[in-house]
């Protein structure tokens, strides 16, 4: 919940101090998100220091939450969600966000870029799995330690790792999200792009991997290492964003085709 009301205020101080209210575009210094993810962290991790009862009540918020989503589920939903949680059936969509960059940029630019893209994966994905996980330690709700186990549901006997905070899936796909709407700043492309990443994030949430917390600490990781690599990039090849973005159907038209591709084949199970 703490994390839900700062992101709230961070958007609300973008849309009301840069006067961008009904536009979702992402802003132009990513130093300021720098520093809101800081500050994020800080208030996230209070409880872990507090200990005793707001640390036991942020447990059971998450919980209850995670039982609410990982509860709602049918063999059609099991399939799919499944499905959309895999990293190869991605592919085709990251090869069509390579493409709209060499197709923006110099070529030099757009591999600059794409080094930018895997630092900001790396950055999230070994900050999370490496440091934080082994510090936390928190249990899946999936992992047979969690106290909630017997009351997931699982799908197809997934139970991913041992720990899980923060998801290193929401670290990695907001981190690309956050990365290229900086990159861009088009308001169709961070449309697109977010509603993939959260989509991703509930996957992990139902199939029981994931709690709700784990989910949004992942997401904030993956925006503070997108803010400093892009800076990086920035630092780097003095970038200037094209005004006009060419071929950017192509990345919606992958998308939508592999969504498409996912239900018909979940319907096909099912």
């Amino acid at each position: 919940m703490i994390l839900v009301c700062a992101a709230l205020v961070y958007a609300l101080y973008y849309a009301l101090v840069l006067r961008r209210v009904g536009r979702f575009t992402p802003p132009r210094r990513p130093w300021a998100a720098f520093s809101v993810v800081a500050l994020l962290a800080v208030v996230a991790f209070l409880p872990w220091v507090w200990g005793g009862q707001s640390l036991q009540l942020l447990q059971q918020w998450d919980a209850a939450l995670l039982l609410a989503i990982n509860g709602w589920h049918s063999p059609f939903a099991d399939t799919f969600m499944y499905t959309y949680s895999g990293k190869v059936v991605w592919v085709p969509l990251y090869v069509s966000l390579a493409y709209l960059l060499f197709r923006n940029m110099p070529w030099r630019t757009a591999l600059l870029c794409l080094v930018g893209v895997a630092l900001t994966i790396t950055l999230a994905d070994q900050v999370g799995a490496s440091l934080i996980r082994p510090w936390v330690e928190r249990p899946r709700p999936s992992n047979a330690a969690s106290p909630i186990v017997d009351m997931v549901h699982l799908v197809n006997g997934y139970r991913g790792g041992r720990y899980g905070f923060p998801s290193c899936h929401a670290a990695n796909t907001f981190g690309l999200a956050f990365y290229l709407m900086f990159v861009f700043r088009q308001r169709g492309l961070t449309w697109l792009l977010m509603g993939w990443a959260l989509l991703t994030c509930y996957s992990r949430a139902y199939l029981g991997v994931h709690y709700p917390g784990d989910l949004l600490t992942g997401a904030a990781l993956g925006l503070l290492a997108a803010a400093l690599c892009y800076a990086l990039f920035r630092w780097v090849t003095r970038y200037k964003r094209p005004r006009h973005i060419r071929q950017l159907w192509v990345p919606v038209a992958v998308c939508g085709l592999t969504v498409a591709g996912m239900l018909v084949y979940a319907f096909i199970i099912y």
